[in-house]
């Protein structure tokens, strides 16, 4: 039988060391709140209902986790008591009754499925509490977990901890899983006989062990249970996640010439035989088909790149860009909510917004689609195996037929028939000594200024 559980998110933090206007849970790790990275993780563990647990941006944080896919629940902290009464805050999601309590923290957006599921096992394997640890080169600060014969004995904090005790390198993640049956009951019995007198969730623990209970400890990456708390750090677990998702890709069948150079969103998709060159960016929403090339300094966001296509150096996909297997968006493009043919050629210095570019049509150096009028965005359409002359203005709304030539410099401002030359053109005139009598004028207007 499936076993049901709850995740309690604790994001309740007044977030102070990250000196920010907003809550630290809303602060992106790969172009998301990291929230919604530890959401994903539940999610990919078989976890269907999550408490959130509350304080600071109580409405963003929610919206930030909300998922279609899970049940979410919402509880607001209003005093700061610990972990322990930060857990309790869900009291009334932990009555309904499930087989695993698990409880998880809102700013480790570097956690994965495993640990949590190993977690969960060990609440099916008899367990009344799983503790997530880590093992460290250097435990200083750390709460280590004394484990004797398989059996998790404490949870003993570095200030309370013997010489002996120091020495150990096993220490605690702060994620931990609860016998659900027994959750109310066990919180209820955590104490705050302490300096702080605060209800410290580590002392279950000791708690289970005093009425028979079973306790262990599991072990994760120390990465994966990486917490944070300014942006020194906020950018290390960035740099983390980078690194693996970069690897990730690699493994499957992507090249990149400088991984390191390469940043990635949380759902960029690349398939095999892809190749990345250095210094590009990927925003949310990219999506690049097999065989396509992303040349160096190309920042591309909600975009789909098709087969065999190329996009850069130094070239920039919009929101809305779909470009077409085997077209080219060359250097110093800007392509914004556009279709790009299959086999189009837009090479270089030229701007495609709210258009359509029909297969093997060639868009000449300079082009540039006249889409906004001040007050509307407008279409463009143009046909397949059409020729756009350099340094071109396409007014929209304004339509191109198919094998269309517009005639270098051009300003376009009517629809274009299949198979038709358009000249926009004003006709070249010459003014002679024109030039030096502007010049003489500007130099008397500006002598008669300094004189004022």
């Amino acid at each position: 039988m499936k076993r049901t559980c709850l995740a309690i998110i604790l994001a309740a933090g007044e977030s102070t060391r990250m000196k920010s206007s907003m809550s630290k849970v809303l602060h992106p790790v790969a172009g998301r709140p990291m929230i919604a990275n530890v959401v994903d993780s539940l999610v990919n563990a078989s976890i269907s209902s999550v408490a959130l647990v509350l304080g600071r941006d109580a409405e963003a944080v929610q919206s930030a986790a909300a998922r279609n896919d899970i049940d979410m629940s919402a509880f607001l902290q209003t005093e700061r008591l610990g972990t322990g009464h930060a857990v309790l805050a869900a009291k009334d999601a932990i009555a309904k009754g499930y087989d695993d309590i698990l409880v998880v923290f809102g700013d480790t957006p570097l956690i994965t499925a495993a640990p949590l599921l190993a977690a969960r096992q060990g609440l099916a394997d008899g367990n009344d509490v799983v503790v997530i640890g880590f093992q460290t080169a250097d435990p200083t600060g750390y709460g280590r977990l004394l484990v004797e014969n398989g059996a998790l004995v404490a949870i003993r904090e570095q200030k309370d901890a013997t010489e002996e005790e120091k020495k150990i390198t096993y220490c605690n993640g702060g994620l931990m899983a609860i016998n659900g049956p027994k959750a109310l009951e066990l919180l209820g019995k955590i104490g705050n006989a302490n300096a702080k007198g605060e209800y410290y969730l580590t002392d279950i623990v000791e708690i289970v062990r005093a009425e028979g209970g079973k306790a262990i400890a599991v072990e994760a990456p120390e990465t994966e249970l990486t917490g944070c708390n300014n942006r020194a750090e906020l950018a290390m677990i960035e740099a983390i996640w980078q690194k693996r998702r970069r690897h990730e890709l690699m493994v499957s069948g992507v090249s990149m010439i400088a991984p390191e150079t390469v940043f990635l969103a949380f759902d960029t998709q690349i398939a095999q035989d892809v190749l990345i060159e250095p210094n590009v960016v990927f925003g949310p929403g990219v999506t690049i088909e097999s065989g396509a090339v992303i040349h160096a300094f190309s920042h591309l966001e909600g975009a789909r790149v098709g087969a065999e296509a190329t996009v850069g150096p130094y070239a920039r996909l919009r929101p809305g860009a779909n470009l077409g297997p085997e077209s080219k968006v060359g250097n110093f493009c800007e392509v914004k909510k556009a279709e790009i043919g299959a086999g189009a050629k837009v090479n270089h210095l030229t701007y495609i917004g709210d258009a359509f570019v029909g297969e093997k049509t060639n868009i000449g150096a300079g082009t540039i689609t006249c889409n906004y009028d001040g007050v509307n965005k407008h279409i463009t359409r143009i046909g397949a195996n059409a020729f756009i002359g350099s340094n071109s203005s396409l007014v929209a709304p304004v339509s191109i037929g198919d094998g269309a030539l517009v005639a270098s410099g051009s300003v376009v401002t009517q629809d274009v028939p299949a198979d038709a030359v358009a000249f926009g053109r004003a006709r070249q005139e010459i003014k002679p000594g024109r030039a030096k009598i502007l010049r003489e004028r500007y130099q008397a207007e500006k002598a008669a200024k300094q004189k004022k």
